[in-house]
Protein backbone atom coordinates (compact mmCIF):
# COMPACT_ATOMS: atom_id res chain seq x y z
CA UNK A 1 0.00 0.00 0.00
CA UNK A 2 1.21 3.42 -0.90
CA UNK A 3 1.62 6.04 1.87
CA UNK A 4 2.71 9.40 1.42
CA UNK A 5 3.18 11.37 4.96
CA UNK A 6 4.15 14.86 5.22
CA UNK A 7 5.07 16.80 8.28
CA UNK A 8 6.81 20.31 9.27
CA UNK A 9 4.43 22.84 8.60
CA UNK A 10 3.14 25.03 10.68
CA UNK A 11 2.38 28.94 11.47
CA UNK A 12 5.55 31.69 10.07
CA UNK A 13 5.74 35.07 10.24
CA UNK A 14 6.15 36.96 6.45
CA UNK A 15 9.74 36.27 5.08
CA UNK A 16 10.46 33.11 7.33
CA UNK A 17 10.91 29.33 6.38
CA UNK A 18 9.79 26.22 6.56
CA UNK A 19 11.23 23.04 5.55
CA UNK A 20 8.57 19.96 4.30
CA UNK A 21 9.25 16.39 4.71
CA UNK A 22 7.67 13.41 2.79
CA UNK A 23 7.80 10.25 3.80
CA UNK A 24 7.37 7.40 1.33
CA UNK A 25 6.48 4.08 2.12
CA UNK A 26 4.95 0.55 -0.26
CA UNK A 27 6.36 1.85 -3.74
CA UNK A 28 10.14 1.86 -5.09
CA UNK A 29 10.60 5.57 -3.85
CA UNK A 30 14.00 6.15 -6.00
CA UNK A 31 12.35 4.88 -9.37
CA UNK A 32 8.97 7.72 -8.96
CA UNK A 33 8.82 11.35 -10.14
CA UNK A 34 7.90 13.38 -6.91
CA UNK A 35 6.00 16.85 -6.69
CA UNK A 36 4.89 19.05 -3.86
CA UNK A 37 1.02 20.31 -4.51
CA UNK A 38 -0.80 22.61 -1.99
CA UNK A 39 -4.55 24.20 -1.37
CA UNK A 40 -5.56 27.35 -0.49
CA UNK A 41 -8.79 28.04 2.00
CA UNK A 42 -11.32 28.15 -0.77
CA UNK A 43 -9.06 27.02 -3.57
CA UNK A 44 -8.19 24.50 -6.00
CA UNK A 45 -5.68 22.20 -6.33
CA UNK A 46 -2.27 23.88 -6.82
CA UNK A 47 0.81 22.38 -8.40
CA UNK A 48 4.36 23.61 -6.46
CA UNK A 49 7.25 21.73 -7.53
CA UNK A 50 8.52 18.53 -9.13
CA UNK A 51 11.61 16.44 -9.03
CA UNK A 52 12.44 13.58 -11.20
CA UNK A 53 13.67 10.23 -10.10
CA UNK A 54 16.93 11.70 -11.67
CA UNK A 55 17.01 14.47 -9.64
CA UNK A 56 15.92 17.30 -12.32
CA UNK A 57 13.75 19.91 -10.74
CA UNK A 58 10.55 22.28 -11.81
CA UNK A 59 8.86 24.87 -10.17
CA UNK A 60 6.09 26.82 -10.16
CA UNK A 61 6.23 30.38 -11.27
CA UNK A 62 4.59 31.80 -7.93
CA UNK A 63 7.23 29.89 -5.97
CA UNK A 64 10.24 29.78 -8.26
CA UNK A 65 13.32 31.46 -6.59
CA UNK A 66 11.73 30.79 -3.27
CA UNK A 67 11.31 26.99 -2.73
CA UNK A 68 13.29 23.85 -3.59
CA UNK A 69 12.09 20.54 -3.63
CA UNK A 70 14.91 17.96 -2.96
CA UNK A 71 14.66 14.35 -2.04
CA UNK A 72 16.66 11.20 -0.38
CA UNK A 73 16.23 7.92 -2.14
CA UNK A 74 18.02 6.25 0.39
CA UNK A 75 15.80 7.23 3.42
CA UNK A 76 12.74 7.70 0.81
CA UNK A 77 11.93 11.12 2.23
CA UNK A 78 11.21 14.06 -0.42
CA UNK A 79 11.85 17.60 1.04
CA UNK A 80 10.46 21.40 -0.06
CA UNK A 81 12.23 23.92 1.55
CA UNK A 82 10.38 27.65 1.64
CA UNK A 83 12.20 30.59 2.12
CA UNK A 84 10.99 33.95 2.14
CA UNK A 85 7.30 32.89 2.73
CA UNK A 86 4.40 34.60 1.83
CA UNK A 87 0.50 35.07 3.41
CA UNK A 88 -0.67 33.93 -0.22
CA UNK A 89 1.71 30.93 0.41
CA UNK A 90 -0.89 29.36 2.68
CA UNK A 91 -2.13 26.36 1.94
CA UNK A 92 -2.37 23.05 2.81
CA UNK A 93 0.62 21.12 1.41
CA UNK A 94 0.73 17.91 0.21
CA UNK A 95 3.26 15.73 -1.43
CA UNK A 96 2.47 13.27 -4.35
CA UNK A 97 3.79 10.84 -6.86
CA UNK A 98 4.56 12.07 -10.27
CA UNK A 99 6.14 15.14 -11.90
CA UNK A 100 3.39 17.50 -12.83
CA UNK A 101 -0.05 17.33 -12.14
CA UNK A 102 -3.11 18.99 -11.76
CA UNK A 103 -5.06 15.98 -10.23
CA UNK A 104 -2.85 14.47 -7.52
CA UNK A 105 -4.23 11.12 -7.76
CA UNK A 106 -1.90 9.39 -5.19
CA UNK A 107 -1.15 12.04 -2.50
CA UNK A 108 -1.01 12.15 1.10
CA UNK A 109 -3.09 13.92 3.85
CA UNK A 110 -0.81 16.63 3.34
CA UNK A 111 0.62 19.64 6.42
CA UNK A 112 -0.75 23.11 7.55
CA UNK A 113 1.34 26.02 6.25
CA UNK A 114 0.56 29.22 7.43
CA UNK A 115 2.22 32.84 6.84
CA UNK A 116 1.17 35.42 8.96
CA UNK A 117 2.15 38.50 11.32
Amino acid sequence: EVQLVESGGGLVQPGGSLRLSCAASGFTFSSYAMSWGRQAPGKGLEWVSGILSGGMTKYAESVKGRFTISRDNAKNTLFLQMNSLKPEDTAVYFCATGYISSTFPIRGQGTQVTVSS
